[in-house]
């Protein structure tokens, strides 16, 4: 069993290996750079936002080819700027539309100015029919207004027609926060048009905000919401293109990075299908991914006074979030059940509550790991209460393996044996750790999705949401590690090696599995390598913590007197023929025995095939 274990364990640990090695994103060509009179950034595979230095068509031609509609086909460029405690928003009359839009109080890993939309890189389009041509209702020249309601600026950009019908966009700004409403209102224009629908499309070369350029495109995806369909997102650890037609209403979608949203979301009602779009080039380091979203908007809506929608532009912050729509809150993942319940209703709450009054989040992670540990503690007690009995023990495991020889069912029926009379269970220690995986993964999920450790130093690492390069390599190491050393991980992976130790001094296992005990950890390195330091620094800590809890709670364990309660058991069985056993130890026998059966038959049917 020894053996077929730790061959198990090794061929597990080659795959990982080989996983991170062969399967790394492979470089791509580059795309071919734009030509000067045209600027292009892709919006589907069915269409494409381009924006071409054409020659301005004069009044004539207009007036011949728009009828009404020409008078807004020419103008003079303006912008307006809204200025809140949040927010910087550029607004231009040419489209009506968002041109550019700072989040005040945040920066790029560079210490530059956080753009969620900038003219090079994002482009809206509006289209729908109009006198039998496709047309850009965001290509329009529009009459900006602007006044105050309360804390709240208003921003309208109306286009009248020759006719007297009018398409104004509408905006509503409040003074903080992350959210701006949008409205369309048409007065007889809706009339105009000559497809039931309109078309909105937001193509979005995402700029690289973050350190890790691959961490950051491992998070940066397309999500989306209907009441149909629910959550969904397109696959973000992809690295070619990801694209996926919707057909049922949708009522929000956001282009999701790491850290940060940029979503529109339907207040009124629901855009009735659409498109989603993520594709990755992983030889351009200028460019993280390319999303391009396309949503259809009913006419019925315009008319009807309906097309209202509200933008999110802001942090992916589970504090935050919850309160902008339906489920929006699952942009920020916190893991698969159980570990959502722990991070939702215990971890998180915790968290957030220590951020209330302590500034230091490497303090806060300390403090964070003695309450769990404290919390946990009846479970640790246990847990080297089981070890301190297998180390009682051990003297009489090593004289079953040395007496019976290499026959290993023969071994584990004796050792089984000698648990039953004794009054030993044998996985009874690993009971109470299964009980705290759930804890371990909550973590796991925990420091990589919180935005509170963005850019927060602690020690030598400058931002605990990402790894710390305190040690620069010259080369890159594959398997994940990358062309630098977490300190954080090292010590990390350290301290898991000598805690590995410290158990091994108190178990029976030997030969291949004691040896692959002290491989795990080392494979944990080259994974958790260029994962957040938080993350890693949390894993030390509880490290530290573990061990000072040892050092007190073997002051309270008597191995002379677990050793005399044993030899009692061990008595009270022989007078008593053997003593009852247990449910999970019959059952375990049996199962042992119907596998001895099992093989000796398996043996027999081999005798007689050569015989």
């Amino acid at each position: 069993m020894d053996r077929n274990s730790a061959i198990g364990l090794t061929l597990i640990a080659g795959l990982l290996l080989a996983y991170f090695y062969w399967f790394a994103p492979k470089p791509q060509e580059a795309p071919k750079a734009p030509t000067a009179t045209e600027q292009r950034i892709a919006a589907t595979d069915s269409s494409a936002v381009v924006v071409k230095g054409e020659p301005e068509a004069s009044d004539s031609i207009l007036a011949a080819t728009y009828g009404d509609l020409s008078a807004a086909m020419k103008g003079t460029d303006a912008a307006t700027t809204v200025e809140t405690n949040d927010l910087r928003v550029e607004f231009t009359n040419h489209g009506g539309i968002i041109r550019a839009l700072e989040l005040k109080k945040f920066k790029t890993y560079d210490q530059k100015p956080l753009l969620l939309v900038q003219p090079l890189s994002t482009a809206f389009n509006l289209s729908t029919q109009y006198q039998g041509r496709e047309i850009d209702l965001y290509t329009l020249y529009y009459r900006p207004e602007q006044k105050k309601e309360g804390d709240t600026t208003v921003l309208t950009f109306t286009a009248t027609l020759s006719n007297g019908a009018s398409l104004a966009h509408v905006y509503k700004v409040p003074d903080a926060g992350h959210e701006i409403q949008y409205q369309l209102v048409s007065k007889g224009f809706d009339k105009l048009l000559g497809t039931d629908q309109l078309t909105f499309r937001w193509a979005d070369a995402i700029r690289p905000l973050e350190k890790d350029l691959t961490d950051t495109r491992n998070n940066t995806t397309v999500t989306y919401y209907g009441h149909e369909e629910g959550f969904d997102e397109l696959s973000a650890r992809s690295t070619g293109t990801e694209n996926e037609k919707i057909a049922t209403p949708l009522n929000w979608v956001a282009i999701k990075r790491k850290f940060f949203l940029s979503s529109i979301i339907a207040n009124g009602t629901p855009f009735t299908g659409g498109e989603v779009q993520t594709a990755v080039n992983t030889a351009d380091s200028s460019l993280v991914k390319q999303a391009n979203l396309q949503l259809t908007i009913s006419k019925k809506a315009l008319a009807e006074g309906k097309a209202s929608f509200k933008f999110y532009f802001g942090p992916n912050d589970y504090q935050v979030i919850g309160k902008v729509t339906e489920d929006f809150a699952k942009n920020v993942y916190l893991g698969w059940r159980p570990v959502y319940w722990i991070n939702k209703f215990v971890i998180f709450p915790v968290f957030h509550f220590l951020t209330l009054y302590i500034g230091n989040y490497g303090l806060i992670i300390i403090i964070l790991v003695i309450l769990l540990k404290l919390v946990l503690f009846p479970l640790s007690y246990r847990s080297y209460l089981s070890m301190a009995k297998m180390k009682v023990l051990k003297p009489e495991l090593d004289e079953i393996k040395a007496r019976v020889g290499d026959d290993m069912a023969k071994v584990q029926q004796e050792q089984m044996k000698l648990y039953s009379q004794v009054g030993v269970n044998p996985i009874s220690g690993c009971v109470p750790v299964l009980l705290q995986m759930p804890i371990l993964f909550a973590m796991f999920y925990l420091f990589p999705a919180s935005i509170e450790l963005r850019q927060q130093p602690f020690l030598w690492a400058e931002d605990l949401s990402t790894y710390d390069s305190l040690i620069q390599l010259p080369f890159a190491i594959p398997f994940g590690v990358g062309n630098h050393i977490s300190l954080f991980t090292l010590i990390m992976t350290i301290s898991t090696l000598i805690y590995t130790w410290q158990n091994n001094q108190m178990s029976s296992v030997q030969g291949p599995m004691k040896s692959m005990s002290y491989v795990m950890p080392v494979i944990f390195f080259f994974f958790l390598n260029s994962f957040s330091a938080g993350l890693t620094f949390y894993y030390f800590v509880s490290n530290l913590v573990t061990f000072a809890q040892q050092a007190v709670i073997k002051r309270f364990v008597d191995e002379d007197k677990i050793r005399a309660i044993m030899e009692e058991n061990k008595k009270k069985n022989a007078a008593n023929g053997g003593g009852k056993k247990s449910k999970f130890m019959s059952k375990l026998e049996e199962a042992m025995k119907a596998g001895e059966e099992a093989r000796r038959k398996a043996d027999e049917e081999k005798k007689k095939r050569k015989g």
